[in-house]
């Protein structure tokens, strides 16, 4: 149950980092890109567990 629970948040993860880097990937917003990438590679991490 743990682990289903830290598969789905995983992903939540990675669907959220996607989608700060799809809405917000402007020049001037170099930093959400930034944060967009580490909340991807979090949540793949967190998926490789």
């Amino acid at each position: 149950m743990l682990k289903l629970f830290r598969k789905t948040l995983a992903i939540c993860l990675i669907g959220l980092g996607l989608g700060i880097l799809l809405v917000l990937l402007l020049p001037m917003t170099g930093w959400l890109f930034i944060i967009g990438l580490v909340v991807v590679c979090v949540g793949f991490m967190w998926l490789a567990c």
